[in-house]
């Protein structure tokens, strides 16, 4: 039985990613995703389904900062449909609601409808605990945005059910691993995360990058941070279309080693069918 490590509790939308990618697996909820990371470092999870972008609220924050330096690999993606209930204790009703609570990421995505009831907001760690917190307090006053699952967790009655601005919320996660498993080369569409320090010389970046335009190869992320006190060169985190062993994609990962002073390949796994269904639209 596959053990998987995410950062949020039972019911949380992760914890539905989490089933959805290994059904029946021994779930293992971490109060943060560095937990979540060191848990499969550790020995403790097999793997992580992290989040690192959602179609509304945009990254994930301090995801890309942690995954080069977790030592874990990407193995898989996963695109998972959001959808926000705004549920309270039973017998609770919408004229009742004095305050929502809710992640922060999960407040910003139902804007509408907190605009509309005009309650004032408080944020929690994650939006299954939300729920979880509105059933501890037993308070028609208190509701919570929170997953269609977390209602029926906790025993809580959904006021208003749909609730997320835009009903093609979407989050992205990544699937980890303390082993490298890269996909083959199969002619099938393929992702390739990458991990690069640029060297400390004038234009490197543009040089560096300058090899994925080249060749047309699509880079679909890049995010960047110091590392240090910021007097070291920036070092990037990078997604692109392809198969390192893809004649484009080999001459433009060769012209990058050259301007960079470190570069390390992620994962290579397959593009989820989301995404392909994203360009054909």
């Amino acid at each position: 039985m596959t053990r998987v490590a995410y950062q949020g509790e039972h019911a949380s939308n992760s914890a539905t990613a989490a089933q959805n990618l290994f059904p029946g697996c021994t779930e293992l909820p971490c109060t943060s995703f560095e937990q979540a990371l060191d848990a499969v470092t550790l020995g403790a999870a097999d793997v992580a389904v992290i989040p690192v972008d959602n179609s509304a609220a945009g990254r994930v924050a301090d995801v890309h900062h942690l995954l080069p330096e977790s030592g874990l690999f990407v193995i898989a993606e996963y695109f998972l449909a959001i959808h926000f209930d705004l549920v309270g204790v039973p017998g609770a009703s919408l004229d009742q609601v004095e305050y929502v609570r809710s992640h922060v990421h999960a407040l910003g995505q139902c804007r509408k409808v907190l605009r509309t009831g005009g309650w004032r907001t408080l944020v929690t760690d994650d939006t299954a605990g939300a729920a979880r917190e509105v059933a501890e307090l037993g308070d028609v006053r208190h509701a919570a945005l929170a997953p269609p699952a977390a209602a029926r967790h906790y025993g809580l009655e959904v006021l208003q059910a749909g609730v997320e601005d835009d009903p093609d919320n979407t989050t992205r996660f990544v699937i980890l691993s303390r082993d490298a498993v890269f996909a083959p080369v199969t002619g099938e569409p393929t992702m390739t995360s990458l991990f690069f320090a640029v060297r400390n010389i004038p234009s490197a970046l543009y040089k560096a990058l300058g090899g994925f335009a080249s060749n047309a190869v699509n880079l679909t992320k890049i995010e960047s941070y110091q590392m240090g006190a910021g007097l070291n060169p920036s070092c990037f985190y990078v997604e692109v279309e392809g198969h390192p062993d893809d004649p484009g994609v080999a001459l433009a990962l060769h012209e990058l080693r050259f301007f960079s002073s470190e570069v390390r390949v992620l994962g290579v796994y397959p593009a989820h069918p989301h995404r392909l269904r994203e360009r054909t639209a």
